[in-house]
């Protein structure tokens, strides 16, 4: 283990105070308008998307200069760098088609990985001004903050969060609002479910770490970036992402591309 990871709480404040400096660059954008650009794989992409990026990408070189980051954007320009055990996983703007939409449900992502998991994790969401942050069991935590420049983290309104136990009558399912999908909702039929929730973005892994869903499934394609940081934040609540047969997601799956497998994120014994 580095000496910038070892202190897993004062890294995840480093990680809080880089996140809100990415938000502020973001709601810049959000506020003015921006021009969509299209990638290669057809999915959509802003000036927002790369100004946060450079934003964490220079932040994470002071704070932790050895080890290596592996971000969306810069992925999909082809510059993934190697990496061992150690690395860091970003998505600058998680939910970009949830950014253009104006609906506020989209999250600065970044996570620490360790040993092929998730272990200290920022998801930011600058619009609605909640952050979550969870760095190990029993260490998860919400905050409400808006985004300034100055990358300033107040240190009151924090509380810590927890998985809950799904209700006798039923679990509350939290799904995809752009990528609900028919074999989704067959998986679904395996459960009793009493209740619905639609979000953007990494944001239903921490209502679920938040104690306000039971359920996540997601049977379509996502990247490893798009997953980790809202996967330590549950973690750390005692929630749990799994593939669907049980098995753990990890990450630093470079013979897939770096893609996840379909999978299920879950509440304390849901």
């Amino acid at each position: 283990m580095t000496s910038s990871i070892a202190d897993k709480a004062a890294l995840t404040d480093e990680l809080r105070r880089i996140a809100v400096q990415a938000g502020a660059a973001i709601m810049d954008h959000y506020d003015a308008g921006v021009e969509v650009i299209r990638k290669e794989d057809n999915s959509p992409v802003t000036a927002a998307d790369h100004d946060a990026e450079a934003i964490i990408l220079d932040g994470l070189r002071r704070v932790a200069p050895e080890i290596p980051v592996v971000s969306e954007e810069a992925a999909a320009s082809g510059h993934i760098p190697e990496f061992g055990p150690h690395f860091f996983l970003v998505d600058p703007l998680d939910g970009t088609k949830e950014f253009i939409g104006k609906n506020g449900e989209f999250t600065v992502n970044i996570a620490l990985i360790e040993n092929r998991l998730p272990t200290a994790g920022v998801v930011y969401a600058p619009a609605k001004a909640r952050m979550f942050f969870g760095y190990g069991p029993g260490m998860a935590f919400e905050q409400k903050i808006a985004a300034n420049h100055d990358g300033t983290v107040p240190g009151d309104d924090v509380r810590r969060i927890a998985a809950r136990k799904p209700a006798a009558d039923g679990l509350v399912v939290i799904a995809s609002r752009t990528h609900r999908d028919q074999k989704t909702d067959e998986y679904l039929n395996l459960y009793k479910v009493k209740e619905f929730l639609a979000a953007g973005s990494s944001l239903k892994f921490c209502i679920i770490a938040a104690g306000e869903a039971d359920l996540y499934p997601r049977h379509g394609r996502t990247m490893e970036w798009d997953t980790a940081a809202g996967h330590a934040v549950l973690a750390a609540a005692g929630g749990t992402v799994t593939q669907l047969d049980g098995t753990p997601l990890i990450y630093g799956k470079v013979e897939r591309g770096l893609d996840n497998p379909f999978f299920v994120a879950r509440g304390a014994g849901a």
